[in-house]
């Protein structure tokens, strides 16, 4: 897994401009955030459905509007020119998929030395069909001892941002099962791509 980058003490100018156009065309799409995030400012946020590119760009705007600095992140392969200095500035961690028990580990870390770390991630881990979702996400949330956020974009209301916190307890099985009655109400940008039995979640 590649370290998490030293962050830029500003974001470059390509960066910012981009940034711009991208909460721009958010803003014109007519979605409504909502949620609070947590006081505590430690927390990873479950991004899910995950079934679009346009997922990232609806991404920045629901944490823009809702005043998340969150970090994402995203395969390695991503973080090569042109698109490197970009992924960073938006807040990317690349991270090498061959190595996931590093990178569960590495998050944990930067929990336990930040006071406040926001961390977001597909669970889906491709924008393909799963019937699946990966674990990280809850093995980062259960060892780091922090909530798990239910972020929402669902693309029927146009209406996304962060539902309920849920703190792991360590039983996989319960916990999924209250994340997994929440995602049964959101629609995805392309629902055939998204997981179609949620009960498999649970097992």
């Amino acid at each position: 897994m590649n370290a998490i980058d030293a962050p830029q003490t500003r974001p470059s100018l390509p960066s910012r401009l981009m940034r711009r156009a991208l909460l721009w065309f958010y803003r014109r799409q007519g979605w409504t955030a909502v949620g609070t995030p947590p006081a505590d400012g430690r927390y990873v946020i479950i991004a899910a459905p995950h079934t679009s590119n346009w997922d990232f760009v609806y991404f920045l705007g629901l944490a823009n509007a809702l005043g998340i600095d969150a970090r994402f992140m995203a395969k390695d392969s991503l973080f090569r020119w042109p698109l490197g200095r970009f992924m960073r500035d938006m807040g990317g961690i690349a991270i090498d998929r061959a190595h996931k028990r590093n990178v569960v580990q590495a998050m944990i870390g930067e929990f336990a030395r930040r006071d406040r770390f926001v961390l977001t991630i597909a669970p889906e881990g491709t924008r393909s069909a799963v019937a699946q979702w990966r674990t990280g996400f809850y093995q980062i949330a259960l060892g780091a001892g922090v909530p798990m956020v239910v972020g929402l974009m669902d693309y029927a209301t146009r209406t996304g941002g962060l539902g309920p916190a849920i703190m792991p307890t360590g039983d996989y099985q319960a916990d999924m099962r209250q994340i997994a009655a929440i995602y049964r109400t959101v629609t995805p940008k392309h629902p055939e791509r998204g997981i179609r039995n949620f009960e498999e979640l649970t097992q």
